[in-house]
């Protein structure tokens, strides 16, 4: 009997021994620090989207990324295609052609645990390779006698392009599932420019709209996008 008691003394205590290791195991594991996702994070300017469907003068298409290399700090840019045609009173001019933007972004947002969101700043170099098509413009003749004439001879300019940085600022919220919905503005002011012959660049793709009195200009854009995780790293 003694040996009995003996023998379920010592299993007793190598079950509670057990238990209690399995307890703080799982007790050192709950008390890690939480872990983040770094992955690519692709998607599409919706804005763009809304605006070609609603004026008929103009059609873009945006693909945005970006790639957290180091805690708060991303490698961004966008690459797209645009299309706008300005009908003012004295003319009418089309611009269209493709663009590119790349830059960085800094995460200025402390999020709680297990989450991704983004209040964020960047910096962006932009490059358009683009068309401008004079449709019509009108000519002041100065006199009663003969009218303003507008003449509808199309004038192209074809190679042209655009350099420029913008300061951009942002956010970024996650829905559910690794899928963001985003929006930001931009300021943006001209590096390089080439200009067609008889007039002026009205509209510089990835750009926007240009004017006589000022080199820089203002953007906006509405996103959604999906992050591809490939590590988790501890915060």
């Amino acid at each position: 009997m003694k040996q009995l008691h003996t023998y379920l003394f010592t299993i007793s205590i190598l079950i509670t021994s057990s238990i209690l290791g399995q307890e703080t195991k799982i007790s050192a594991r709950d008390t890690l620090p939480p872990s983040e996702k770094y992955g690519l994070r692709v998607g599409i300017d919706i804005s763009r989207l809304v605006r070609s469907a609603l004026n008929d003068n103009y059609t873009g298409l945006e693909i945005i990324g970006d790639y957290r290399f180091y805690k708060d700090f991303y490698i961004a840019g966008e690459i797209g295609n645009e299309s706008l045609i300005r009908d003012e009173e004295n003319l009418n001019v089309k611009g269209s052609g493709n663009y590119i933007r790349v830059g960085f972004d800094y995460n200025a947002y402390d999020n709680w645990y297990g989450m991704q969101n983004s209040i964020y700043a960047g910096i962006r170099f932009g490059f358009s390779s683009f068309d401008q098509t004079l449709n019509s413009y009108r000519v002041f003749t100065g006199s009663t006698f003969f009218p303003n004439e507008i003449i509808t001879d199309e004038i192209k300019s074809k190679t042209l392009t655009s350099s420029w940085a913008e300061l951009v600022l942002g956010l970024k919220v996650e829905l559910f599932g690794n899928l963001y919905l985003g929006a930001n503005v931009s300021l943006r002011g001209t590096i390089s420019e080439k200009k067609p012959e008889l007039f002026d660049n009205l509209f510089i793709p990835g750009y926007g709209r240009t004017n006589d009195f000022s080199q820089f200009g203002v953007g906006y854009g509405y996103s959604i996008s999906y992050l591809i995780p490939f590590i988790k790293k501890k915060r």
